[in-house]
């Protein structure tokens, strides 16, 4: 009897260890940087997290590759796997489904979006020129010319016809002719006042012209440099823009609920690449994805005729996936808070990032 009972506690203590010492099942799924094959072998942020956490649990483990991220999910809902690794968004949606849970975040990201990088045609870069900032700027200069023209020729007309003749148009012409000199102090001298009052309107007129000529040349700056950057070819230079627009999302991803809040169309790609090349045959206006893989992207395309927008649509955190209640949860935490207080967590993102 008392052989019997301990070779059952035994068999009882073993049991865990056993368990323990099990190859894990890890599914993984998830576009660069995060996933990467190179050589027949997988590397990448999630990859190399996940290998230095495994690492120091002392856990064994066995890659099963998904094409898409809810495929990974639900394997580890099926039991298919034992935990799921990538570039996985711990979204609202995902939290509240009962049979997964997410570990701690080990990275903080945005969704971003890629536009189209087309130098602007010659029309599109006249074009501010004749808008309104211009067009407004003109009037008002021309205006103030002809109100100094006619000014000056009441006050001149009966002294010193010969310079400002009676005949109004030629004679208002000669003084927007001096207004026009005065303003930009160039100085001819070919026509000037010789009366008092003629004399007093061109000298509040030179101090005007300081005032007007800067203020004018600063508007007209500012107008043509706003209008200039604003030469996007997608049409989208923030987030309200995005509405009525069609974009590529990547299935399975939560590109897809970010292009639906802010009200655009969305065109579903199977991977990220398919995703850009939509994008290059001009069949979207951008593409939503998580910002780093975009930024990656164009780290190793530089001459790719993209850019990021000068916006996010929103946060993100990646966390990893395990079976609701799953004994590794803690464990795994444990070791990605040790990793992140450290600095090994920025060591590996800095290093494939930069």
């Amino acid at each position: 009897m008392k052989v019997a009972f301990l070779l059952a506690c035994f068999t009882a203590l073993a049991g865990p260890t056993d368990a323990l010492a099990q190859t894990l099942r890890v599914g993984v799924s998830g576009a660069p940087p995060f996933v990467m094959k190179e050589d027949d072998a997988l590397r990448g942020i999630s990859l190399q997290i996940w290998d230095q956490t495994a690492d120091s649990l002392n856990r064994p483990y066995e890659l099963v590759p998904f094409p898409t991220t809810e495929a990974n999910l639900d394997a580890v809902v099926n039991g298919q796997v034992d935990l799921a690794i990538g570039p996985i968004s711990i979204t609202p949606d995902r939290l509240a489904n009962p049979k997964i849970d997410f570990t701690q975040p080990y990275f903080h990201g945005t969704e971003d979006l890629l536009l189209p990088l087309r130098t602007p045609g010659l029309l599109a870069r006249l074009r501010p020129f004749f808008g309104w900032a211009a067009l407004s700027s003109a009037g008002g200069l021309l205006l103030l010319l002809f109100l100094v023209g006619n000014l000056i020729w009441l006050a001149e007309r009966r002294r010193n016809a010969d310079q400002f003749p009676r005949q109004y148009l030629k004679g208002v012409g000669n003084g927007m002719w001096f207004a026009l000199v005065t303003l930009t102090t160039v100085g001819y001298g070919d026509r000037a006042p010789l009366s008092k009052t003629g004399r007093a309107i061109a000298g509040v007129w030179m101090v005007m012209s300081l005032l007007a000529l800067s203020s004018i040349t600063a508007g007209l700056a500012s107008a043509f440099t706003v209008s200039l950057t604003r030469l996007d070819p997608a049409g989208i230079r923030d987030i309200t823009d995005l509405r009525g627009k069609t974009v590529a999302v990547v299935d399975g991803t939560t590109s897809q609920t970010w292009a639906k809040i802010y009200g655009a169309r969305a065109l579903t790609a199977s991977t990220l690449k398919e995703a850009i090349d939509l994008l290059g045959m001009s069949k979207v206006d951008g593409v939503i994805f998580d910002g780093a893989p975009l930024r990656y992207y164009l780290q190793q395309n530089p001459g790719a005729p993209y850019k990021m927008a000068p916006f996010s649509l929103a946060n993100q955190t990646y966390g990893f996936v395990l079976p609701i209640d799953s004994p590794m949860r803690t464990p795994i935490d444990v070791v990605l808070l040790g990793m992140q207080r450290k600095g090994e967590v920025k060591q590996i993102t800095d290093d494939l990032l930069q």
